[in-house]
C-alpha cells in the first residue's frame, strides 16, 4: 500500500491565491533542494488530481535524482509605465466570424463508453442500471447536469447552442467553446478534443492583426490565460507531448507576468493577473510533478509560499502553499524538508487560536491541513499506527471527509487490517454514493482490497460496477475497478 491522498480540491493545488511581488519577478536562483535518501516510497498526491491509489508492493528505491531547473538569461522587467501613460480600453468593436459557428468545425460524440462495455461483459441485462449514453439535454438545468457529471450531454447542448449562435456574439460563443471543449476532456475523448481544439485556433488564429484588443487580444494567444489559450496548450498534453505543454504553459506564464508588470505602477486590473500568474503556476507546477520533475515544481511555488496581506501589506506566510510544497518534497524523498515545511505550515495556524473572534467553520479547514499532513508525514515514515491515529481525529470532527476516509484504509492496509479497510471504504459508499464513485482512486483501493481478501472478489467488484454505473455519470476511467473489458 503506497499512497494516501491530500485533502484538497481535485482540480487545483491550492484554493488559496497569494498576491505578491515575486510573481513579477522572473529569477530563478532559488534555493535547491538536496535528494536525500528516500523512504519508503509514498506515492503522495500530485498538485492536480489529489488521490494515488494502491500499490501491491513496497518498493525501496534509491533516491531520486532532482534535476535543477536550467538557468536562462532573463531581459530586465520594462520600465514602469506612469499611470498618465497606460492606455485606456478602446470600445470593443464588434467581431463577426462565422466560422466558429460552422457545423464542420465539430466531430460527432460516440454513444458508447467503456463502462458500458464492462455492465456489458459482468452484469445481467435485468441487473444493468439504465445510463444515459445519447447526451439527451434539452429540459435539463445546466447545474444538474454538471452535478451529476452528464459530460455527454454537456457537450451536445454546447454544440447545439455553437451552430445556433449569432456569430458576432462572440463572447457567448468562446463560452460554449470552452464547455464543449471541458467536456469532451471529462469524457476521456483526448483526440476529439485536441481536433477541434486546433480547428478553433486555426479560425481564430486567421483572425486580422488590425483588429481591435476586444478580439485579438482576448480571445487568442496568452492574454486571457484562464480562457481558451490553456486548452491550446492543453493540446500537447493530450498529444504525449509533455514537454510541449510545459513550454506552452511557461509561454503563458511570462505573459502573465509580463501584464502584471505593466500594470503595477497603475494598479489597473492588477489582482486579476497577479491570480491569472499564480493559477499558471499551480497547473504548471502540477504537470511538474507529474514529471517527477519535483525540484522544479518546488521552485516554481516557492514565490508563492508567501503572500502580501491586504491590510498592512506585509508579507506573510501562506500554509496551504507551505503544505503542498512540503508533500512535494515527500514525493522525493526528501523528509527534514518536508518537515520544516509543515512546521510552518503549523506556526502559521497556531494564532488563530488565541483568536476569540474566529470562528469554528474558520478553524476547522486548518486544523483538517495540519492533521493531514501528520497523516502523510508518518505513513512516509512507514508509522502507521500514529497516521490511524491523525485520520481517525480527522474523522471525529468531520465523519463525512471522504479523502480523510480512503487515506485511513490505506493506513489500515500497512498495519494489515484488511477486513476493517473494506468496512471503512463500503461504509464510504453507502454514505454517499455519488461522491466516492467518481474518485478513481477511492474505487481502485477498494477494488484491490477486495482482491485480497479473498478468492471470490469478481462477485463484490461486480456489486461494485453496478454501483458505480448508477451513480458515476460521465468520463470515468474503468480501469480503477480492475475488471476485464474482453
Amino acid at each position: 500500500m503506497s499512497n494516501i491522498q491530500d485533502s484538497s480540491a481535485p482540480t487545483d493545488l491550492v484554493e488559496q491565491i497569494p498576491g505578491r511581488d515575486p510573481f513579477l519577478d522572473d529569477s530563478e536562483d532559488h534555493e535547491s533542494g538536496s535528494g536525500e535518501s528516500q523512504q519508503e516510497e509514498i506515492a503522495l498526491p500530485s498538485p492536480g488530481p489529489s488521490s494515488v491509489p494502491l500499490n501491491m508492493s513496497k518498493p525501496i528505491s534509491p533516491s531520486p535524482s532532482l534535476p535543477q531547473v536550467p538557468s536562462r538569461t532573463v531581459s530586465s522587467p520594462p520600465r514602469p509605465v506612469p499611470t498618465s501613460h497606460v492606455p485606456a480600453p478602446s470600445s470593443p468593436t464588434p467581431a463577426y466570424i462565422p466560422r466558429l459557428t460552422a457545423p464542420s468545425m465539430f466531430l460527432p460524440v460516440p454513444n458508447t463508453d467503456p463502462l458500458s462495455a464492462l455492465l456489458t461483459k459482468h452484469v445481467p441485462p435485468e441487473r444493468r442500471p439504465r445510463r444515459d449514453v445519447v447526451g439527451e439535454w434539452t429540459g435539463r438545468d445546466m447545474h444538474e447536469m454538471v452535478m451529476s457529471n452528464s459530460w455527454r450531454a454537456l457537450a451536445k447542448m454546447a454544440h447545439d447552442r455553437i451552430v445556433k449562435s449569432d456569430p458576432e456574439d462572440l463572447a457567448r460563443i468562446l463560452d460554449l467553446w470552452s464547455l464543449r471543449l471541458s467536456s469532451l476532456a471529462r469524457l476521456r475523448l483526448t483526440n476529439q478534443a485536441s481536433a477541434e481544439c486546433t480547428n478553433l485556433f486555426a479560425v481564430l488564429n486567421a483572425v486580422p492583426p488590425q483588429h481591435p484588443p476586444s478580439t485579438a487580444a482576448t480571445t487568442r494567444g496568452p492574454s486571457d490565460p484562464s480562457g481558451m489559450s490553456l486548452f491550446h496548450a492543453r493540446v500537447h498534453y493530450w498529444t504525449g507531448d509533455t514537454l510541449g505543454y510545459v513550454d506552452a504553459l511557461s509561454g503563458i506564464l511570462g505573459t502573465c507576468k509580463e501584464r502584471a508588470r505593466i500594470l503595477a505602477i497603475a494598479e489597473a486590473n492588477l489582482s486579476m493577473w497577479l491570480e491569472r500568474t499564480a493559477r499558471v503556476c499551480l497547473i504548471l507546477a502540477s504537470q511538474l510533478v507529474e514529471m517527477k520533475d519535483y525540484q522544479a515544481a518546488i521552485t516554481l511555488l516557492t514565490p508563492l509560499c508567501t503572500r502580501r496581506d491586504p491590510s498592512t501589506k506585509r508579507p506573510i506566510p501562506s500554509p496551504a502553499v507551505y503544505s503542498a510544497v512540503g508533500r512535494i518534497y515527500l514525493i522525493a524523498g526528501n523528509v527534514p524538508k518536508a518537515v520544516n515545511c509543515f512546521e510552518i505550515a503549523a506556526s502559521c495556524y497556531a494564532p488563530h487560536k488565541k483568536d476569540q473572534n474566529s470562528s469554528s467553520e474558520g478553524e476547522r479547514p486548518q486544523k483538517d491541513t495540519v492533521a493531514m499532513n501528520d497523516a502523510l508525514l508518518s505513513a512516509a515514515l512507514g508509522n502507521w499506527d500514529k497516521a490511524e491515529e491523525a485520520l481517525r481525529g480527522l474523522l471525529e470532527s468531520e465523519p463525512e471527509n471522504f479523502t480523510a476516509m480512503n487515506n485511513l484504509a490505506v493506513a489500515l492496509f500497512g498495519q494489515g487490517r484488511i477486513t476493517e479497510g473494506i468496512e471503512l471504504l463500503e461504509a464510504a459508499l453507502r454514505i454517499s454514493p455519488s461522491t466516492v464513485v467518481v474518485a478513481e482512486p477511492f474505487l481502485f483501493n477498494l477494488s484491490t482490497l477486495y482482491e485480497l481478501r479473498s478468492a471470490t472478489a469478481i462477485d463484490k467488484k461486480r456489486e461494485l460496477l453496478i454501483e458505480v454505473a448508477k451513480w458515476s455519470g460521465d468520463g470515468l476511467k474503468t480501469t480503477c475497478l480492475k475488471m476485464p473489458s474482453n
